[in-house]
């Protein structure tokens, strides 16, 4: 069961500023911001071990060790990256194990073996061996990309060279990994990495001042956690966990190309939303799509076309089904299911939460309270794949 609390720590990555005894960039720079992008550099890092070395990732663990990781992050807060190695190296088992008694409480009720694997992934070194070394590779890939944009702002300040020897020599430990040489030679994938870095400096709510600010990036990882913790609710197989994961990971995509229209805009003349979607199915094919490798779109375009739409793959290709028929019919591997009913719930839920927090730290404005009354409404009495989202909108009811 998923708790008020669960959801208040996820949000609590929104207020940790990264690289805070620099100069930076005013947005994008948040620990949620850097653990979305980083989820992104591993999916990369982990297509290009299957097709390039046919290794078997399990991409079931790979997005719960990011998961685990993320809530490591957030309890430990902005430590400064020479200071919490040197913590872990010397008091790691201590460091993980308060760590676990911090979100005990706040992880015990969800379903899937959650807190039990969460315990393996920080004290059993030889569990997830491969999908560590890919999330680590991502960690450093993801600093090094906001590094870049930091030397920039900070060059010639004592210590700036230091920093980028330390995360160089993290990378080139990884090397092995296929993805990490593919990345580090500045082809078209890492284009694509760069293109996709860009919705971190895209701003939620841009109408209206908020605390704490979540760019479209952080919002697409939550909607991505929220997801994966109501997929282990309903006993989903481990594709659809996968599936619902990405498809929540990826579902604002195609923002990076036509920046964030507002729902009052596409609802405001018909057949205008329709027109839109058409325009980003296209911009992605062209201008996103040929950044990756060919083998690689028909999935990105099974998480992002029809993305709140639930479907399975049949032997002649993507039906839309419901998730009644998934939970039904269609939870097993083979049929590859993803739950879009699910990811538009828990993008509402992201949305009404971003609303809600604010609101609660004393920060109101027409457009939030409007928000969140309009997805309170929706929302009071509405079970979607199973989950009693009336529940989750509940904790921040104020009508």
């Amino acid at each position: 069961m998923i708790e008020k609390a669960m959801l208040e720590l996820i949000y609590e990555a929104a207020s940790i500023q990264r690289w805070n005894d620099h100069v930076r960039p005013g947005s994008g720079f948040t620990e949620l911001d850097k653990q979305a992008h980083k989820i992104v550099f591993a999916y990369v890092i982990g297509k290009f071990e299957e097709a390039d070395r046919r290794t078997h990732i399990n991409w079931k663990g790979l997005v719960e060790g990011g998961i685990f990781e993320f809530f490591h992050r957030v309890v430990l807060t902005d430590i400064k990256p020479a200071v919490f190695h040197r913590l872990m190296e010397e008091k790691g088992r201590q460091l993980n194990r308060w760590v676990l008694d911090k979100v005990e409480g706040t992880i015990r009720g969800i379903e899937g073996g959650f807190s039990g694997n969460f315990e393996r992934y920080l004290f059993d070194p030889d569990y997830g061996l491969l999908e560590k070394r890919i999330l680590r590779a991502a960690h450093y890939l993801a600093t090094k990309w906001e590094f870049g944009i930091i030397y920039r702002l900070n060059e010639g300040i004592y210590g700036l060279d230091e920093t980028r020897t330390g995360i160089t020599n993290e990378i080139e430990d990884h090397m092995d990994l296929a993805g990490v040489q593919k990345i580090e030679m500045g082809k078209k994938t890492r284009n694509f990495l760069d293109l996709v870095g860009q919705l971190r400096f895209q701003k939620r709510w841009a109408q209206s001042p908020r605390i704490p600010e979540t760019s479209v990036m952080g919002h697409m990882l939550v909607v991505a956690i929220l997801s994966y913790l109501c997929s282990l609710e309903i006993d989903a197989c481990d594709q659809r966990i996968v599936n619902n994961f990405f498809a929540g990971l990826y579902h604002d995509l195609p923002e990076v190309l036509t920046r964030d229209i507002v729902s009052p805009v596409k609802k405001s003349i018909a057949g205008l939303e329709e027109l839109i979607k058409e325009i980003e199915n296209r911009q992605v094919e062209e201008r996103l799509f040929p950044l990756i490798p060919s083998a690689w779109r028909g999935e990105i375009r099974y998480f992002t076309e029809d993305e709140f739409s639930s479907k399975v793959i049949l032997d002649d290709g993507v039906h839309i089904v419901s998730s009644a028929d998934i939970g039904r019919m269609y939870n097993m591997d083979c049929y590859h299911p993803l739950d879009g009913e699910l990811i538009r719930a828990c993008d509402h839920l992201a949305a009404f939460l971003e609303a809600s927090l604010s609101i609660e730290y004393g920060i109101k404005t027409r457009h939030l309270e409007d928000g969140r009354r309009s997805f309170s409404e929706a929302y009071r009495t509405k079970t979607v794949a199973g989950i009693d989202f009336g529940r989750l909108f509940g904790y921040y009811d104020r009508s």
